[in-house]
């Protein structure tokens, strides 16, 4: 049997875990800012940008994403490296919302966001507003990108600011249905430019 030892040590004191402890953690590996920006892209290969098998997993951010116009965001992923973004998805699309004056509060289950085979753009938010004070932050997980013999999931989440003014927190999932490696994501609105805001790409160890 283990013996265990228990001493008032602080967690500074420790130089090193053990192999067998997981050290899972982000890694940032692109950072790219909008500035009136028709898409923002990240294609392997391309000033950084990793999206292989070095990562099992990927997570963009989304932070303060500004419409230049009133708009809705989405995002597309390639196989030939960026050339077409035209790869067939299937997914599900909700929405929680509550407006500022009370007047509507509701989930639901949104058709007109979801795609059955679709190689359209996905949408990933509802309709949000180009006000000073508004705008969108919020995430996406890809899942094995490099993966030669499954599809590749997806799981979103955006929060921001609509109509009435209300409070919309959408969420996203699916699948992209190919077998072939995704090498590259763009992201951009349904009409306009994205007037401002970062979009980061991590790792997931």
């Amino acid at each position: 049997m283990a013996l265990v030892t228990v001493s008032n040590n602080s967690l500074t004191a420790v130089t090193a875990l053990p192999a067998s402890v997981p050290t899972g953690a982000l890694t940032l590996i692109k950072s790219i800012t909008a500035s009136s920006s028709a898409s923002i892209s990240f294609v392997d290969g391309t000033d950084g940008v990793v999206l292989d098998d070095t990562y099992k997993s990927y997570v963009f951010k989304f932070i303060n994403i500004h419409p230049a116009s009133n708009s809705q965001f989405y995002f597309n992923v390639s196989i030939d490296g960026g050339s077409n973004y035209n790869v067939a998805k299937t997914s599900t699309y909700f929405i929680a919302v509550h407006a500022e004056s009370d007047a509507e509060v509701a989930l639901m289950y949104n058709t007109t966001g979801d795609l059955a085979q679709g190689t359209g753009d996905q949408r990933i938010s509802f309709d949000f507003i180009n006000d000073n004070d508004s705008n969108l932050v919020g995430s996406m997980q890809l899942f094995s990108p490099a993966d030669t013999t499954f599809v590749k999931h997806f799981i979103c989440q955006t929060q921001h600011m609509q109509g009435d003014p209300a409070s919309n927190n959408v969420f996203v999932a699916g699948y992209a249905n190919t077998t072939s490696a995704i090498n590259a994501v763009k992201f951009n609105m349904a009409s306009g430019n994205i007037d401002s805001g970062i979009i980061k790409l991590y790792g997931v160890k």
